[in-house]
């Protein structure tokens, strides 16, 4: 039995696993810091003010991280599925969400008390360009998995939970009444949840799916 692509089979899952080690690195670094910086409430303080000090390099990390693991993910997904069910979209809005994540991380949220600023004005707008790139291609990649005869039988939880994603995005932007800090730190969870559970599927099986595509000669 022949493998489509040859000796190019096992990428997807090498692209998983180093997705995976990314996203750890990030919900590592976050959960370090909500221990670090305990002066923070974590029920109304969002992410961004954890990126402030000296100990927000570590969260600044986390998010680097995971901005390399969604694009390494996106491109593992890409090669895993068959043909029909490849999309360029999703990877391009996964980029696009990836590098406003890194924007996010180095740019700095506004402070009360203090002179708005340029940089202040950049992280809002990445912020929200990173949550609304990455959670509109989670919702794309997971449609395109209809295509995919291996991936078809997971559309319904990955499009599910990419949809919560999506609806949370609004929800927190649309209803302001919510507590900040929990609120967005929920729906990092959800995005975070999507993310690994693609990558672990891809990681444990999404390049011997393959195999099964491909009749013997």
């Amino acid at each position: 039995m022949r493998r489509e692509g040859g000796p190019e089979t096992p990428a997807p899952r090498i692209l998983a696993t180093a997705a995976l080690c990314g996203i750890a690195a990030f919900m590592l670094a976050g959960v370090a810091l909500h221990w670090l910086r305990a002066d923070l409430d974590w029920v109304h303080v969002p992410l961004s003010f954890y990126l402030l000090q000296g100990e927000g390099r570590w969260l600044q990390a986390g998010y680097v991280a995971l901005a390399l693991a969604i694009v390494l993910l996106a491109a593992g997904l890409y090669r895993a599925l068959v043909p029909p069910a490849r999309s360029g979209a999703p990877v391009l809005l996964f980029a696009l969400g990836a590098c406003g994540l890194v924007v996010t991380a180095f740019a700095p949220t506004g402070q009360a008390g203090l002179e708005p600023r340029l940089g202040n004005w950049l992280h809002g707008v990445s912020a929200q360009t990173a949550f609304l790139g990455v959670t509109s291609a989670m919702l794309l990649q997971a449609w395109r998995l209809r295509a995919d005869p291996h991936w078809r039988g997971r559309f319904a939880f990955a499009f599910a939970l990419a949809l919560a994603a999506f609806a949370g995005v609004w929800l927190l932007a649309l209803w302001r009444d919510l507590p900040r800090g929990l609120s967005q730190k929920v729906l990092v969870a959800v995005i975070a949840a999507w993310l690994w559970t693609m990558a672990w599927w891809l990681r444990r099986d999404g390049a011997s799916a393959r195999v099964h595509r491909v009749p013997p000669i």
